[in-house]
């Protein structure tokens, strides 16, 4: 195991996005079990450390792997697109057109059921975007589009945990 090496190569995954997360949770019970800082009690204080360093590595690796939206970022990140989310905040005026869309309607939510319509509908947009990511990233090849795309489906996060709190408000 090399420290420099990137998320994929660690858990020794293809680079792409379309990944099967019960083949990401059986590598990473691999490498923390190889990397277990008890294994290296009897080898000293500073082999303990470097085994908390790469627990620390592979459950860094295995946040971002095992997330679909951390995933694309990520790939993104690598492949010279950065997501930039802080400073590029453009999105397209459909976009924003349905961003207001969403949020007039969460406004008006008055019950579970109008609540639940919402989600329903952001979810599968979550899900197109998500498709998107994806073919841009494993058949197209383009990072920026599908940086693009992770910027959007940064958006769909935030209104989906939104669309939480004004449940927990309607609950109260």
């Amino acid at each position: 195991m090399n420290l420099q090496s990137d998320d994929f190569e660690l858990f020794g995954l293809a680079q792409r996005f379309a990944q099967e997360r019960s083949a990401i949770d059986a590598r990473w019970k691999e490498l923390q079990r190889e990397a277990h800082p008890d294994k290296f009690a009897a080898q000293g204080a500073a082999a303990q450390r470097v085994a908390m360093q790469w627990s620390v590595r592979i459950n860094e690796a295995y946040q971002r792997l095992k997330d679909p939206l951390r995933r694309a970022a990520y790939l993104c990140e690598l492949r010279d697109a950065p997501i930039r989310a802080e400073d590029n905040t453009a999105m397209p005026a459909a976009f924003l057109m349905q961003q207001m869309e969403w949020r007039e309607a969460l406004e008006d939510a008055e019950d579970e059921a109008a609540l639940e319509a919402l989600d329903d509908e952001v979810q599968q947009a979550r899900r197109a975007a998500l498709a998107r990511c994806g073919q841009l990233l494993d058949d197209e090849g383009d990072a920026a589009g599908a940086a693009r795309e992770v910027r959007a489906l940064m958006f769909i996060a935030r209104f989906a945990d939104d669309i939480e709190r004004r449940r927990d408000q309607l609950g109260q």
